[in-house]
């Protein structure tokens, strides 16, 4: 099932934690999706989940049928693909997960998604702020430098937008850092801790390799791994022939994201990346920035900084601030046209 033991264990401490059992309520909206239905299962696993509701265009009842003969205590709902069924499937959430839109395929950059995943998610967002306005809303739809961006502005323009209870789910970032680097080093990736920060796309994506286990990799082997884990969805996309993209591991990314199951339940001292509205960058205009987030009852409780990089990773992070403006305007910019 997972490629190694090592890595369902990192795995379940990171998204699970056994202690402080308490309900919890999750929708999942595109759940029938090629990253819905195994992030789904994975939420059916994870003991802090009580109650999972799965919404989607189409498919929702039958994913949650399947599910639902797992010997795990949660209850599974599937909803019909109305407007009210998505009122249900929000209403009384204490984290919404949001992986509905289309796949990146071959030759598409996560701009090119952006026209029809802007509306799906603006939609999303609306009834979300109508149902569940204290939730913790993790986006997970590409492109998420301008997804987060559209649900912010949704949010506000209904009065109820909390900027930390607003996540763009960047942990495939971390996940593949941690992969990749074991790879050049010939480690276990379960001990690798790698800070990406930055964005969700590209020159966006910013590893802080001399911040890891392995500060000494450099030249052109630092940059060939810098550069796989910033367009490592495209190796996804190219073996898949214009299939799709990644939705395994993203869908294991994302189940590690709900670790607010946990913070919100009275663990202490959880830490994830996540694109969230940050105070890190906004001298420099840069409103959504991602960063380790200490994680809690509220939310994003705190935003790390990002600490002491070298030459080299400042260059890729004044690379990042220019495609992050753009993107984050975009988001904003459709809302205003598109309200």
């Amino acid at each position: 099932m997972f490629a190694t033991r090592q890595a369902f264990n990192l795995f379940q401490k990171r998204a699970f934690s056994a202690s402080a059992r308490q309900s919890s309520k999750v929708a999942i909206l595109g759940a029938a999706g090629g990253i819905g239905q195994p992030l789904s299962l994975l939420m059916k696993l994870n003991p802090r989940v009580t109650e999972l509701a799965l919404y989607d265009i189409r498919g929702g009842p039958g994913v949650a049928a399947d599910l639902s003969h797992i010997n795990t205590n949660s209850t599974v709902t599937g909803y019909q693909p109305t407007p009210e069924g998505l009122r249900d499937a929000l209403k009384g959430s204490e984290i919404v997960l949001i992986p509905a839109g289309v796949p990146r395929k071959r030759g598409m950059t996560r701009d090119d998604l952006f026209n029809t995943n802007a509306s799906i998610v603006r939609d999303l967002a609306k009834a979300a702020a109508d149902a569940c306005p204290n939730a913790n809303i993790l986006v997970i739809s590409n492109p998420v430098n301008s997804t987060v961006p559209i649900v912010a502005e949704v949010f506000k323009s209904k009065g109820v937008y909390n900027p930390k209870r607003l996540f763009g789910v960047t942990t495939l970032d971390v996940v593949r850092a941690s992969r990749f680097i074991s790879e050049v080093k010939n480690t276990d990736p379960a001990n690798e801790e790698v800070t990406v920060v930055g964005g969700h796309s590209g020159v966006t994506i910013v590893p802080l390799i001399s911040q890891s286990n392995h500060p000494d990799i450099e030249g052109e082997t630092r940059d060939k791994l810098v550069n796989r884990i910033q367009f490592g969805g495209d190796e996804g996309v190219k073996a898949k022939d214009g299939a799709g993209s990644a939705a395994l591991s993203m869908a294991f990314a994302g189940a590690r994201s709900p670790s607010l199951c946990s913070s919100g339940q009275g663990v202490k001292g959880v830490v994830e990346p996540s694109f969230v509205d940050s105070p890190l960058y906004k001298d420099q205009g840069i409103d959504f920035f991602a960063s380790r987030v200490e994680l809690g009852p509220n939310g994003a409780e705190k935003v790390l900084p990002v600490g002491k990089v070298s030459p080299y990773e400042e260059k890729l992070l004044e690379a990042a601030f220019a495609d992050l403006k753009k993107n984050i305007q975009k988001g904003i910019d459709f809302v205003k046209n598109n309200p």
